[in-house]
């Protein structure tokens, strides 16, 4: 079932849990997190770069005289390491809230990202789709600001109806400000 934002809500499991609630509190208040596909958009980006290494490591195991394995068996473990564990933690460290006259976004593992931009410093917004997001349903919205440091933010995994309807929000917010 959707919830009435147009993402879907969190499914029970066998304890009558959701698997992922669509809220989560951090210190500074609650955010929405992003679409439950964005997780698997990152482990199959995750997947095609760990592909790549992995090739690169058996050649190189191929190629130089060393034991079989040397190389190749610790790439393939730690990228499936990776693939599997890193997209879920950077999933659930990610989230946004936005109220009448600001977005913040948040994210980051170790390094946390806590950024707010006020609608009247916004210049313009984009809405992006590569070919990965548009097969997963997803959008970036980008907002670009006044300034040179950080002067864009970025909020990637969101539903693409969600991402088009925040535009369109903060598009009528800085409109009822200009007049």
């Amino acid at each position: 079932m959707d919830a009435p934002d147009g993402e879907p809500a969190a499914t029970p499991n066998a304890q009558g849990v959701g698997d992922m609630p669509e809220t989560f509190a951090d210190e500074d208040g609650t955010l929405t997190r992003l679409h439950p596909n964005h997780r698997k958009h990152m482990r199959l980006e995750a997947g095609i770069a760990a592909l790549v290494v992995c090739i690169a490591a058996f050649i190189a195991n191929v190629i130089l005289p060393i034991p079989p394995g040397v190389i190749v068996l610790p790439v393939i473990l730690l990228a499936i390491l990776l693939v599997w564990r890193m997209p879920h933690r950077r999933f659930s460290a990610r989230g946004y809230s936005m109220d009448d006259n600001r977005l913040r976004a948040v994210r980051g593992i170790w390094f946390r990202s806590d950024t707010v931009v006020p609608f009247g410093r916004v210049q313009h917004i984009d809405v992006d789709r590569g070919p990965l997001e548009r097969y997963f349903g997803l959008a970036t919205i980008t907002l670009h600001t006044a300034g040179t440091h950080n002067a864009s933010v970025k909020l990637p995994g969101l539903a693409h109806d969600r991402a088009l309807a925040i535009r369109e929000e903060i598009r009528a917010h800085i409109k009822r400000e200009t007049l």
